[in-house]
């Protein structure tokens, strides 16, 4: 009787606060509503190349990619920012173009980007380049890797230890820095090579860490440089990992949107066109 009396008195009390019902629901999912991003304990960000959303999502040809997208966040109205790769991958990495139109080489640059704000704010960055011939290289290009897809080897204020072959892809995944980009080589990221090439190359390559990611605070973002030119440059980006929220995602996204929202996980000071740019924060648990 006393607890049913006291019960009584609870509702009573929550009722005259206004919080019945869906009210209840809504006061307490207030905190996540209102939060940004998380703080992953490692972001692996992966280029892939020259193909538009639909030439993926969908593809009965990339089935690894499209369970990624299944199980994690799809963005449905993601788009590059001009064309052709070299600048897509300067504005991901620097919020910024630098000027570039075409896929020239080389470039030095001292502005500002993600590797050297996450360097002086403590934390760790790398990039592994796949068939790159040695650590720290920066010739143009070199068989099958070509340095127009190396955004960081281009800043003067990122330093050549944290330009790497992906041969140095930690297999302890605990060992990987605080934020890395991962990019595969002209046949494997799909630019000279098939869908399905790339695809399986995904799976082989990255599997291992996404299912890791799923239970170690970590997060994967697959995205691509730019479309084929087929599709207003609307192409595939991918979130998947521990924090992320499964669904399709409507909203307008950039490279600078991707920049912007990497930045705000480690509460770095934004860079370029990445502080006019909205960050993702709908696809978190």
């Amino acid at each position: 009787m006393r607890i049913g009396r006291m019960t009584s008195l609870l509702v009573a009390a929550v009722g005259a606060a206004g919080l019945l019902g869906g009210s209840v629901a809504a006061a307490a999912e207030q905190p996540l509503a209102l939060a940004s991003v998380p703080r992953p304990d490692h972001v692996v960000v992966l280029v892939m190349e020259n193909h538009s959303y639909s030439q993926i999502i969908g593809s009965s040809s990339a089935p690894y990619l499209n369970s990624l997208a299944n199980a994690g966040a799809k963005f449905t109205k993601s788009f590059a920012v001009t064309h052709p790769s070299e600048p897509n991958y300067l504005a991901l990495f620097s919020g910024s173009t630098q000027g570039v139109t075409d896929d020239s080489c080389p470039h030095t640059y001292t502005s500002a980007n993600l590797g050297s704000e996450l360097i002086g704010a403590g934390a760790t960055f790398a990039g592994y380049s796949e068939s790159m011939p040695s650590d720290g290289y920066t010739g143009c290009t070199s068989g099958k890797y070509a340095r127009k897809h190396n955004p960081w080897v281009n800043f003067k204020n990122v330093p050549a230890s944290s330009n790497l072959r992906y041969t140095q892809f930690p297999t302890n995944f605990a060992a990987l820095p605080t934020v890395s980009f991962v990019v595969p080589n002209l046949c494997n990221d799909m630019h000279d090579c098939s869908v399905a090439t790339g695809d399986k190359w995904v799976k082989a390559n990255l599997d291992g860490y996404v299912q890791w990611a799923k239970t170690h605070n970590s997060v994967l973002a697959v995205t691509f440089d730019e479309d084929d030119s087929s599709a207003s440059n609307q192409i595939p980006t991918i979130f998947s990992g521990q924090h992320v929220k499964a669904g399709s995602y409507a909203e307008r996204i950039t490279h600078y949107s991707v920049l912007r929202t990497i930045e705000d996980m480690y509460g770095l000071a934004c860079t370029g066109s990445a502080c006019a740019a909205t960050p993702i924060t709908d696809t978190w648990q």
